[in-house]
């Protein structure tokens, strides 16, 4: 008997996270099922995710899958830092906010954060922590993590991530990229992957897969050998090896194979242009008062200013998450499922709440 607990029918914007398995990924996984393989990565499905990778990111690729996105950034970081280093990052970064400290509680890295308006570090902003080599006092920054795309949903061009890699290198220090919405930057940029991460000289990348339709699983990609040391046994140490890892290798692979990242993401940015887009006309029409934006829409997120108490109200029909409740601030995500319809039905329940206001 198939057990099923929830309701099909409720739908939300807190996060694509909610979403469900995409089912070209479902297929992938029942394909690698059967049968017996070699545990720990010594599998066909790892040894062809290696090569699907190297079609993507160069010749000199290499995929490290692992279970989530925290394991991804904490271990991929550790494999660029000694243990004296640092890492520069925004102030709204998911390594600074959202991992419990796993960077520097289970990582032992020191965090500088930066304040980034809209998410983005630029080499000013680098440089306001990029400082004290040698000074045995400081914890030495010797990596740059950016976020693509950004926690406030915007996306950093070819020619800014290049002008950072190209201010911190001579510097003597490392770009990681937290890629866990890379695809979605993929589908804004409309650039292969490999634009805006090798070629602009992105060091390690921690690749998303789960919010774009993977049940679980992401990959350390590095891209710069040179840049990291000793993933393979941080990997384990961090709890991070999986020992049926070709379930996740088949996964990354339907991902990549096919552009189903992209077309994934594609959608999942569209929705959130449609939504932005009818709020945005009824703003236009007067049908809609009251709602404000907080950040540009450059992908698959829609930050928002409502007024005091329509967010509570309107969180009784479809959940989403405040991002700044001192200011009522909220952040409305798109997903690979989300539809028209869904769209539709959440500008106005949202215009009902602020007539009802």
């Amino acid at each position: 008997m198939t057990l099923r607990l929830h309701d099909l029918d409720l739908r939300g914007f807190a996060s694509d996270n909610y979403a469900g398995v995409h089912p070209e990924i479902l297929d992938a996984i029942a394909a690698a099922n059967d049968g017996h393989q070699t545990a720990y990565g010594e599998d066909v499905y790892t040894a062809r995710l290696h090569e699907v990778v190297q079609e993507h990111f160069g010749s000199r690729a290499e995929a490290f899958p692992v279970f989530n996105g925290t394991g991804a950034n904490v271990v991929g970081l550790q494999s660029m830092l000694p243990r004296w280093g640092a890492v520069v990052c925004t102030t709204t970064a998911h390594i600074n906010t959202d991992e419990a400290g796993a960077p520097e509680r289970i990582g032992g890295i020191k965090l500088l954060p930066v304040a980034a308006p809209d998410g983005k570090l630029t080499p000013e902003l680098i440089d306001r922590e990029a400082w004290g080599w040698g000074n045995e006092h400081r914890a030495q920054p010797l990596v740059v993590s950016i976020t693509q795309t950004t926690e406030l949903g915007t996306a950093y061009t070819v020619d800014e991530i290049r002008a950072i890699a190209d201010h911190v290198h001579p510097l003597g220090m490392k770009l990681h990229m937290d890629g866990a919405r890379v695809s979605n930057a993929a589908a804004t940029l409309g650039v292969p992957l490999r634009d805006f991460t090798t070629d602009a000289g992105v060091d390690v990348l921690s690749f998303g897969g789960t919010k774009n339709g993977m049940l679980y699983g992401e990959a350390i990609v590095v891209l710069d050998p040179v840049a990291s040391q000793g993933l393979p046994y941080l990997r384990k140490m961090n709890m991070q090896l999986s020992s049926k890892m070709r379930f996740v290798s088949a996964q990354l692979i339907a991902l990549l194979r096919d552009d189903l990242y992209l077309r994934s993401a594609r959608h999942a940015n569209a929705m959130a242009a449609r939504l932005r887009g009818a709020l945005e006309a009824g703003i236009a029409d007067g049908s809609i008062r009251g709602v404000g934006f907080s950040q540009e829409t450059q992908a698959n997120g829609v930050f928002a200013t409502l007024p005091a108490g329509v967010a509570d109200r309107l969180r009784q029909h479809f959940r989403f998450y405040d991002w700044d409740a001192s200011r009522n601030e909220v952040r409305w995500m798109c997903a690979y499922d989300t539809s028209e319809q869904d769209v539709d039905d959440f500008v106005a329940a949202l215009t009902r709440e602020l007539d009802a206001g």
